[in-house]
Formats: structure tokens, sequence, C-alpha cells
């Protein structure tokens, strides 16, 4: 569950709240979406969830806004759906900060219990009750007046016992809103349990509370995909159907010295696999076969560059003509996404630079090591296989955003930027700094497009599908190396930041002397990076620069309760 609005106020207070008129427009990618390749289930429209079936409504009717005067926030706007097939039910409303662009879904759903389908994996449907219904009542939640709006009033559903609501429902009319003022919080909501094997379904409705602790109960809940089929994920000709459409063009900027080439490259050019107690490395077969595969990182193996001096700054500066992108496709948020996590390799990572104000100091070893993996990640809904959102992977961290903030090249397919030395992702140009924004402290990350790039649309490899089965293709060897792709390294950075500190102002002497422990760790020395298959989030979801404190998902086994709403306008 993210935060990101409050508002004050009583149901008679008309004075904390101004009109927001601005009718905003949907978003939609700059070129229609292709005829995708036949399949199964992806891009149908529809997902089944076991006892029932859901469909997304990206259109929708205004009800109601408002804009708090007291703070920052822009306010909220709420919306209901509209053009809902027949048969199928309100799960709950949808609502958005007024300063975005119009950008939403909520999905509403139909029982199919008593449907039968051929190759159907459907668990935990013991029951003979219905898996919607109606709720027993409404109870209000929280009313606030906006001058042109009028009154607004949010309702939560009363559900009978073993069921349980999706969403809150808002109108603009009651019979009781008398509430006392207090804060009110909104938030649009997500599963707390997300990865590759997650069953949590996003209703993409909001919640709302005027608590802000997270150890309430929450009275909402997400779907759960009960079909272990996974029927809407793409087949593989969709994947690359998918790549070809969307593949980002990676930008590296125009003063980087060490690109990216492929893991078969730098193996063939000298790259040596080192082991506990042994002073010599030995050569790597260029499909990885000599290396240790299986297990986990026990720091017994690591990857280093040669001896010579001119064969490692060769293989240092990589060689972008033969790198390409390696590609995981995996089941998000209970298979209503696929994602689309892409992989670049660089034999090196250059040392940082230090922004400090208007001043910059680069360092001459903080920040380098052997054998750097970074990636981004696309994803795209299963039920149109329309591009979502995407994730920049930024060092220790990284950022989801929705496809209107992106930016675009040749039609639907996305921009990524790679910083300077570190290879960071970012979504347009320009220095980002990592440390405190505050005090203007940190390491630069430098974003441009140059002559150094790689279309992702064409120069990839698949190299894991997990739910695609085998058959389907074979993951390389080296991906089953779990050691480090370099030695481990451990910096003086006392020593180099000491030399830096004498040359500023005493007050920015002290932060930097603090700010060194939420560097990138690469500051203070690290063990060697370790591949793909070990990270977190080859397997979860990916992590976030920010999250909420407050996070929800659906209990086990719950059955859902249909919300069916009568809007007066």
């Amino acid at each position: 569950m993210l935060g990101w609005c409050e508002c004050y106020g009583s149901c008679d207070d008309d004075s904390l709240y101004e009109d927001f008129p601005v009718e905003k427009k949907p978003f939609s990618l700059p070129s229609p979406l292709p005829q995708w390749p036949q399949g199964q289930g992806f891009a149908t429209g529809k997902i089944r969830l076991g006892e029932i079936e859901v469909i997304k409504i990206t259109k929708f009717s205004e009800i109601w806004s408002c804009v708090p005067l007291r703070g920052k926030e822009r306010g909220v706007t709420f919306y209901k759906p509209v053009e809902i097939p027949d048969g199928y039910f309100c799960l709950g409303h949808y609502s958005q900060q007024n300063d975005a662009q119009l950008r939403g879904y909520v999905l509403v759903a139909k029982d199919i219990s008593t449907t039968k389908h051929r190759g159907d994996q459907v668990q935990g449907s013991t029951s003979d009750s219905p898996a919607l219904i109606k709720p027993l009542s409404y109870s209000l939640v929280w009313s606030a007046n906006s001058r042109i709006n009028g009154q607004g009033y949010i309702w939560l559903p009363n559900a009978p016992a073993g069921y349980k609501p999706m969403g809150f429902a808002v109108t603009i009319e009651s019979d009781e809103p008398d509430l006392e003022e207090d804060e009110f919080q909104i938030w649009n909501t997500r599963p707390c349990k997300r990865g590759m094997f997650c069953k949590g379904v996003p209703v993409g409705t909001f919640f709302c509370s005027r608590n802000k602790s997270s150890k309430d109960e929450l009275n909402i809940a997400c779907l759960k995909n009960l079909d272990s089929s996974l029927h809407a994920m793409p087949n593989l000709d969709q994947v690359h159907a998918l790549i070809k459409h969307y593949g980002p063009t990676l930008f590296f900027h125009p003063d980087e010295v060490y690109l990216p080439s492929s893991v078969s490259w730098f193996f063939e050019n000298g790259a040596l696999l080192y082991k506990e107690g042994r002073d010599k490395g030995v050569d790597i077969d260029s499909k990885g076969l000599n290396l240790p595969g299986g297990g986990w990182n026990d720091g017994k193996f690591w990857l280093d560059l040669p001896d010579e001096n001119e064969n490692s700054d060769y293989l240092k500066c990589g060689n972008i003509e033969s790198a390409e992108l390696y590609v995981h496709i995996k089941p998000a948020l209970g298979g209503s996404f696929t994602d689309i996590a892409m992989w670049i390799f660089c034999p090196f990572n250059g040392p940082a630079t230090l922004k400090a104000g208007i001043l910059n100091f680069s360092f001459n070893r903080l920040g380098q090591h052997v054998g750097d993996w970074e990636h981004f990640t696309l994803r795209l809904s299963n039920f149109t296989g329309e591009l979502w959102s995407a994730y920049f992977s930024e060092h220790s961290g990284g950022e989801w955003l929705d496809a209107s903030e992106l930016e675009f090249i040749e039609g639907n397919k996305p921009i990524v930027y790679s910083s300077k030395s570190g290879h960071a992702s970012f979504p347009h140009p320009g220095c980002y700094i990592q440390g405190s924004t505050k005090l203007r402290i940190g390491v630069r990350n430098d974003c441009a497009k140059s002559k150094y790039f790689m279309d992702s649309s064409t120069k990839y490899q698949i190299i894991a599908a997990e739910y695609l089965g085998d058959g389907n293709f074979t993951e390389p060897h080296w991906l089953q190396y779990m050691r480090e792709w370099g030695p481990t390294i451990v910096y003086d950075s006392r020593s180099e930041l000491e030399k830096i500190l004498k040359h500023l102002p005493f007050f920015i002497r002290f932060s930097v002397e603090n700010l060194v422990e939420i560097f990138p760790t690469e500051l203070c020395g690290e063990e060697g990076p370790t591949g793909p298959k070990e990270k977190d989030n080859w397997v979860g979801d990916e992590r976030q620069k920010w999250r909420s404190s407050s996070l929800w998902t659906s209990p086990g086994g719950v059955r859902v309760c249909a919300c069916v709403y009568v809007i007066s306008l």
C-alpha cells in the first residue's frame, strides 16, 4: 500500500478545499498496439483467477474531487469504472492525484465457478457459496465538502462472513454526513507479497483511513490467483513480439570509458577463474562450461582480469559491438502482468565522482570493481499486452515509473540512460545525485545520449523463462555460476576522502564524513558482484528507493464481496 495523499476537513467546513476543474485526458502510448501472435490467454482482455474471471477497465467517469489548502498535496479525484460488460461486477472505485495524467485501471469480476474449463488447475474452490455477492450494506468512512463538486462521501462495503471487500465506493449523496474534523489519508494499493511465485493480484482500487498506523488490520483485500496454469502469460512467440515492439534503446554517456560486452567476449579475451587456495587463475571456456555451477556464493570462487596491464585495460573497456541484453521473463502480480527484466554486463565499473554543491571531485579508485551487472525491467499488462511501467535499477535501489513518465523513441520503445562509469539506469538525461539532495552532496550519476547505444529490441538473448517449462530454450551455463564475478575489494576510502575534505568548507566537511555510510557500498569496498540469478529480484519483486510503512495483502482463501454501486451525479 503506497500512501500519497492526506486530506483534512469535516462535512461542513468548505473553507479547507478548493476546486480542481482541469479535466485530465487519459494517457496512451505513442503508437497503437500491434496484433500479437496467437496464444493461450495472453492479451485476450480477460484473466481467470480460479472461481472468478476479471477484466481490466480503464475508462472512468469522474465522481468527485477535492484539494486541501493545507500542505503541499494537490488533492485527489475519485472515479467510477464505466462500460462494464454484462455479467461483471465492480470491485471498487479508482482514485489518483490531481497533478498526474489520468492513468489507472480497476478490475471487474464475474463468477465462473459453475463453468468448467478444460485444462484449468483451480485450487481452494471447495465451497458451494458463490464467489461474488452483493455487500450487506455500506458504512460511511469519511466525507468532505468541495465548492463546485459539493459534498463527497467514501463508503466501505460490509461483507457477509467469509467475504472481503476489494475497495471503497464514492458518492456525492448521503443521509448521514455527520463526521468530526479529522486527518484522512488515501493510498493506492498493491499486494504485500510480490514476486515470481506470489499469487496476489492488485485490483486497482484505493484504500483510505484516518489512522497512519500499519498495525491495524486492513478492511480490504487483494485478489488471489488460484489458477496455477498462468494461462494469461505470453508464449515464446508472443515474448519475442513484445521485445521487438517495446525493446528499449540503452544510451551510454558520451564520455563513457567502461562500455558493456557480451559474457562470451569477456571470457574469450582474458577473464580468469580463481579458486580459494590457488595463486593463478585459469582461462574460462567461451560458454562458461568450466565454471562451477549451482550451489550458492560460498566465496571459494571468483573471476578477475588478467595480470598483464595491457590486456587488463583492454578488457576493462568492454566491447559494445558484441554486447547484448540478457532477458529474464517472469510472472508478476499473480500472473496479471509480465515482467521483462533486461540485464546488461560490463566487464568493469569505473571510479565515482563526488558532488558537493558546485564542486566536483573525482576519486582515483573508490567505486571501481570488476564485473558489473545492471538491469531494467518492463512491466506489461497481460490483459492487453500494453506497457504499463518500467523499473530503473540504480545501484542498491531503483524506481518504478508509469509509462506516462517515460521517454520514447521509434514508437513505443522507451529510452534508458546508463550513468557514466557506474552504469545505473535512469529514465531521462541529466545528473542524478545519490546521497543527500537536501545538502546537495553525493555521488554523481551523469546520463546523456551519445553514439554509444544498444537497441534491445534486436540485440538480446532470452536466458530464462521458468513459467514456460523445459524445452523452449536452454539456460546458458554461466547463468548457473552463483559465485562472484569480481574479486573482493577493500578500499581505503578514508584516505581518499581526506584528500578532498581539506578543500571543502567546514560545514560540508562534516556532512561528507557522515554521508559516506549512505553512499553505494562500492565506495567503502565490497565483495565481488554476483550474477543475475543471485540477486533477490530474480525471484522477488524489484526494490524501490522508498516504501510506505504500510503494506497489505489478502488473507488466504477469502471470497470476494462484489460492490454494486448506485452513483448520483
